[in-house]
């Protein structure tokens, strides 16, 4: 347990020089995530890994044959890796955007981290449109998701944090996924 937790507060301290896995098949998929000290699976998980400290501490990591978004139909090229989303529900430390940045490279390594760094900022939400749509309605759940899109030269990236009333965000999310499906998502977040 107190493994998981440390887990959860740092991510980037175990960082792991290994390929990131979108594009490549299911097989090599599974081999990279068996070498990769923080989505390794346990013996009963194969590409959906859940690490559950507490209650208020939760990770689970998923490689999919889908892009992220909703669900489409699933291309020709049905047996690759599409997507990879990293969820983060931490009830003690919060999570932020700068916490999930961090993610990628202690989860891809260097070369990942620098092509998302390096990456055109796509899409960044709420928009000020909403924000204002949020105050006129005394509705803040309205602008309650932050989130960027970004294209990078490797992958495209998505992060996103739920605020709740109170202003903090106790989930997150990082998908890395194929620059395929990029355009389908930023269509999907256009009214964010």
């Amino acid at each position: 347990m107190k493994k998981i937790g440390l887990m959860m507060g740092g991510l980037m301290l175990m960082a792991t020089p290994a390929q990131a896995i979108p594009g490549q098949t299911l097989d090599e998929a599974a081999v990279w995530m068996q070498s990769n000290s923080t989505v390794r699976p346990s013996p009963n998980e194969k590409f959906l890994v859940r690490r559950i400290n507490t209650a208020a501490q939760q990770m689970t990591f998923h490689a999919s044959v889908m892009p992220p978004g909703k669900l489409a139909r699933l291309a020709p090229r049905g047996r690759i890796i599409r997507s990879e989303m990293l969820s983060l529900f931490d009830m003690r430390n919060g999570v932020t955007l700068n916490r999930l940045r961090e993610s990628v490279r202690s989860i891809y390594g260097l070369e990942i981290a620098r092509d998302f760094e390096q990456a055109e900022l796509v899409k960044n939400y709420p928009t000020e449109d909403r924000i204002q749509e949020a105050v006129i309605k005394q509705n803040t759940q309205l602008a309650a998701q932050q989130g960027e899109l970004r294209r990078g030269e490797r992958f495209a990236y998505w992060i996103e944090v739920a605020q709740t009333e109170n202003g903090k965000a106790y989930s997150g999310q990082l998908t890395v996924f194929l620059l395929d499906d990029l355009e389908k998502l930023r269509s999907e977040l256009a009214n964010r």
